[in-house]
């Protein structure tokens, strides 16, 4: 049966670990070797776009060759998914002829109504409402730098109806950090995201726990004690016409360097990149000494080698990929 990845919660915690530290694996191997076992010999990705894409296309693209696998990628205009053509008719096709399909949308219902009618697993490459590929490199981040997740907090500043954002809740509540999101009044998380993510924190039969999911508007409340501060662009793609507003609205949520002060002294930056010096963040933050972003970037290649592996070829990667590897 396949199995797609729409959301980061389409993995249990113990799926996202082993996703991530076979990515660790990977990366060692690369690094070491300087190449791959082919694990994807033979395999064929569809990559559809229809926004721009850098560390997306070229990290999925590498992933693919680095493995032994072939990519073929659709730009904004070739498919037309829903206008040119019907994306349940686009799925079948697709899914006719490669493995695996990866898609960045507009619409989140776009990337499910691919899967609905796919063959074949489908990756959200990135929707309107998550980012999940982005997350899992985040997550193996954070990992190789603090040695663990469970237990450390996570502060967002700035959009909190952001993709990012949505996923970055979800792996919290999953993996047991805490995570709190500030945000202007009107900015706060999705509603039925928030909802879901308090589900996972606080299952009915479970009265207490460790850790929390929290949006509030205060800044330098969020900061207090974080071991992990990011943020993302004020205007998304598709935000383009509010962008004099938001500016204005998120003045006061720049992390600057006098906001990193509130987290924790060894606290790492992080921001999924493209990033806008002198906006949502400071020069002396984004270029600063506990900025990590570019680690960051280059870790998406390793988290969707990771990912097309265990979804693609689960059954053949040796097993001390995952069982070298102690985890909870």
């Amino acid at each position: 049966m396949k199995k797609d990845f729409l959301s980061i919660s389409d993995l249990l915690a113990e799926e996202i670990w082993q996703v991530i530290f076979l990515a660790i694996k990977l990366k060692q191997e690369l690094g070491e070797i300087g190449r791959n076992r082919p694990f994807l010999e033979g395999k064929n990705m569809v990559m559809i776009f229809e926004k721009p894409s850098l560390r997306t296309k070229l990290s999925f693209d590498m992933a693919m060759n680095q493995l032994g696998g072939h990519a073929v990628c659709f730009g904004i205009e070739e498919v037309g998914l829903g206008k040119r053509e019907e994306i349940k008719d686009a799925a079948r096709v697709v899914s006719s002829m490669a493995d695996v399909v990866m898609a960045r949308t507009f619409l989140h219902k776009s990337i499910e109504e691919l899967a609905t009618y796919s063959k074949v697993p489908v990756i959200n490459g990135l929707s309107d409402l998550e980012h999940p590929c982005q997350i899992l490199a985040d997550l193996m981040t954070i990992y190789e730098i603090k040695g663990k997740l469970e237990g450390l907090k996570l502060a967002f500043v700035g959009d909190g109806e952001n993709n990012v954002t949505h996923s970055l809740a979800l792996a919290s509540g999953i993996l047991g950090m805490d995570f709190v999101c500030a945000s202007p009044n009107g900015y706060g998380m999705n509603q039925k995201v928030y909802e879901k993510v308090r589900e996972i924190v606080y299952p009915a039969n479970i009265k207490s726990q460790n850790f929390s999911v929290t949006q509030i508007t205060d800044p330098y409340e969020a900061l207090k004690d974080a071991d992990v501060v990011y943020t993302d662009t004020w205007v998304s793609m598709g935000d383009e016409k509010e962008k004099e507003k938001r500016n204005r609205d998120f003045k006061d949520y720049q992390v600057t360097s006098d906001l990193m002060k509130h987290a924790k002294e060894d606290a790492i930056f992080m921001h999924d990149m493209p990033v806008y010096r002198g906006s949502e963040v400071s020069v002396e933050v984004i270029d600063g000494p506990q900025s990590v972003i570019y680690q960051q970037a280059e870790n998406r290649l390793h988290a969707q080698k990771g990912l097309l592996v265990y979804l693609l070829v689960k059954e053949k990667y040796d097993e001390y990929y995952v069982r070298e590897m102690n985890y909870d």
